[in-house]
């Protein structure tokens, strides 16, 4: 009985070890023995056993030499792309993207839906079909799928795998989260598309190493990502962020779709851009968009011409940040901040929209906040959110002790 408890006790302790290892190698790409023994708090020897025994299990890999000072070059070790994938769907109001991705963080099949996040009934019986498509794909591969992450707009609680923004995907029957499990057979994790994008960008991007970080994610909503002391800020019931919706114009404001008037998705969201250049264009304004068919007119159609000059465009543009940007001053005077990153189909305008931004802060903003505040565009290439949904899915994984 004595042995019996003693061995469990070990066999706890071991995996807890594995996992932690898992993460770190996850989260540096590649380590040497000597170096994880370090992270681990362990010795050597039992780092060796436990590279041994994740090797045999395919989670990890030799992938040659490092460098060494003195002496014989130390072999360094990494996550084994080859055996474990996730599914990571990004789902959008104007598209999904379905990948699966290795541990590598890199794409091995992908697969792109042109249908949108709606409020009809039937949306999950459409969705099926990609997602069977998906599954037959990765069939051919020897992998096992491990978990499935889901980012998308709204109000998604984390916890209960629920999106209250959009219920038609909760039930009744089969929800959209038990349709993936379904066709995949592994667990599913969902997270807000700005939570998931700022967790992309702690891990991989440019808020690495940083403790206070915002990333603004400036899609067909305003959406807001928030790292506090070096972790995600989601809040009580995991809402937090939903910049969009603070009220910007309370007299003589547009109606939002969330019912309120003059919410600052209806002033600075592509969603804006787009009505705002419509209106302009059809009271007559000068400008190249005048060129294109307005029931066509895109948010890179309207970058691209305000990269040539066109004016209005760039007033467009100006106009569009300088309203984010007094937006994000209220949360710059309550996060205080030490980076801001600039994401979504917006970000794409850089300086146009960057520019704006930083003018309406240093301009509504006390000046010990915006002294030591820096703003960016993102350089994860528009892969924040695909790879912060992919680093939330192992994170649930291994706190779960669901993996190894």
């Amino acid at each position: 009985m004595q042995d019996n408890i003693v061995l469990s006790v070990i066999d706890t302790k071991k995996s807890k070890l594995k996992r932690r290892l898992i993460d770190e190698l996850y989260r540096a790409e590649s380590r040497t023995i000597s170096q994880l023994a370090g992270l681990l708090h362990t010795s050597v020897p039992s780092t060796t056993n436990l590279i041994e025994e994740l090797s045999n299990e395919h989670w990890v890999r030799g992938i040659g030499t490092g460098n060494a000072q003195f002496g014989r070059k130390p072999s360094l070790f990494a996550l084994n792309p080859e055996r474990y994938i996730n599914i990571v769907a990004d789902i959008t109001v104007h598209d999904i993207q379905l990948r699966a991705m290795n541990l590598a963080n890199e794409i091995v099949e992908e697969l792109d839906v042109k249908m949108g996040l709606d409020l009809s009934p039937g949306f999950l019986s459409v969705l099926r079909e990609p997602l069977e498509q998906l599954s037959q794909l990765l069939e051919a591969r020897n992998v096992q799928t491990i978990g499935i992450g889901v980012s998308m707009p709204g109000l998604v609680d984390p916890k209960r795998s629920i999106n209250h923004t959009y219920p038609n995907l909760n039930g009744p029957g089969m929800s959209m989260s038990q349709l993936f499990r379904t066709i995949f057979g592994a667990p599913v994790y969902l997270i807000n598309d700005s939570q998931a994008m700022i967790i992309g960008e702690h891990r991989f991007g440019l808020a690495k190493g940083k403790n206070h970080v915002m990333s603004v994610n400036i899609d067909w909503g305003v959406g807001l990502g928030v790292i506090v002391d070096g972790t995600i800020f989601q809040g009580g019931g995991g809402f937090a962020g939903e910049l969009g919706h603070i009220q910007m114009k309370s007299e003589g404001g547009e109606l939002c779709h969330c019912g309120k008037v003059g919410c600052l998705d209806t002033l600075a969201s592509a969603s804006a851009l787009i009505q705002r250049a419509k209106a302009g264009l059809k009271a007559g304004a000068v400008s190249l968009l005048a060129e294109e068919n307005l029931d066509n007119l895109t948010i890179e159609t309207i970058i691209a011409k305000a990269g040539l000059g066109d004016v209005f465009s760039i007033d467009l543009l100006s106009d569009i940040g300088s309203e984010l940007g007094r937006g994000l001053a209220t949360a710059v005077h309550l996060f205080n901040p030490e980076l801001i990153i600039v994401n979504g189909v917006l970000a794409k305008a850089e300086k146009a929209i960057i520019r704006p931004i930083e003018q309406a802060i240093a301009k509504y903003c006390l000046p010990n906040y915006r002294d030591n505040l820096t703003i960016v565009q993102s350089n994860l290439d528009g892969m924040a959110k695909l790879y912060g949904t992919q680093a939330y899915v192992l994170q649930n994984l291994l706190e779960q002790e669901l993996i190894p």
